[in-house]
C-alpha cells in the first residue's frame, strides 16, 4: 500500500482526482481541508505508481509525494517511524518536512529531531544539497505521512492555470 500526497492549483481538485484515478487505476483519493491538497492510497507498489504517474500527461497535478505510512502527528511517533524506515540504508540523507494545520509542530523542529535520531541510531551522514535518501514528512492536521525516498521519487509537474 502506497500513500500519496498530491497538490494541484486551488479549485482544480476535481481534475486532479480524475487524473490520479486515470493514471493509477486502483486508487482511493480524498480531499483535505486545505485547498489544492489531496491524499490518495493505492495498492500498487511505489515503483509502479511512480512509473504510471511519470508517463501520464497531467493538466492539474503539480506535485506527488509517495509515503510509506500515515500515523498520528506526534513528534515521537514520526521520529520512531523515520528511524525504522531508514534501517539498512547507506549513504547520506536529508529530512524535508511540510506542516499544514498543526500549530504544535514546526517544519524545522521535525527536520532537526528526525535528522538527529537517524544520525544517532543509524550512523548516516546528513547531506542537505545532494542526499542519497530524502526522509519526507507531510503533516496534515492530526495525521502525518512519512516516507523514505530516492532523489527522483518526488514527482513535480508543470501546470498551466
Amino acid at each position: 500500500m502506497v500513500f500519496l500526497v498530491a497538490t494541484c492549483p486551488p479549485g482544480r481538485e476535481g481534475d486532479a482526482i480524475l487524473e490520479l484515478e486515470w493514471a493509477l487505476g486502483r486508487v482511493h483519493v480524498r480531499g483535505t481541508e486545505w485547498r489544492g491538497v489531496l491524499v490518495a492510497e493505492t495498492p500498487l507498489g511505489r515503483d509502479e505508481a511512480i512509473k504510471s504517474l511519470r508517463s501520464f500527461e497531467t493538466q492539474a497535478l503539480q506535485r506527488v509525494v509517495p509515503l510509506d505510512c500515515l500515523l498520528p502527528a506526534k513528534l515521537e511517533d514520526i521520529e520512531e517511524k523515520a528511524v525504522e524506515l531508514m534501517e539498512g540504508k547507506t549513504g547520506s540523507f536529508a529530512v524535508r518536512a511540510r506542516v499544514r494545520g498543526n500549530k504544535k509542530l514546526g517544519e524545522k523542529e521535525i527536520e532537526r529531531a528526525v535528522g538527529s535520531r537517524i544520525v544517532e541510531e543509524r550512523g548516516l551522514k546528513v547531506d542537505l544539497s545532494n542526499p542519497d535518501w530524502v526522509v519526507v514528512v507531510e503533516v496534515l492536521g492530526r495525521k502525518a505521512g512519512v516516507g523514505v525516498l530516492k532523489r527522483d521519487e518526488v514527482l513535480k509537474f508543470e501546470v498551466e492555470d
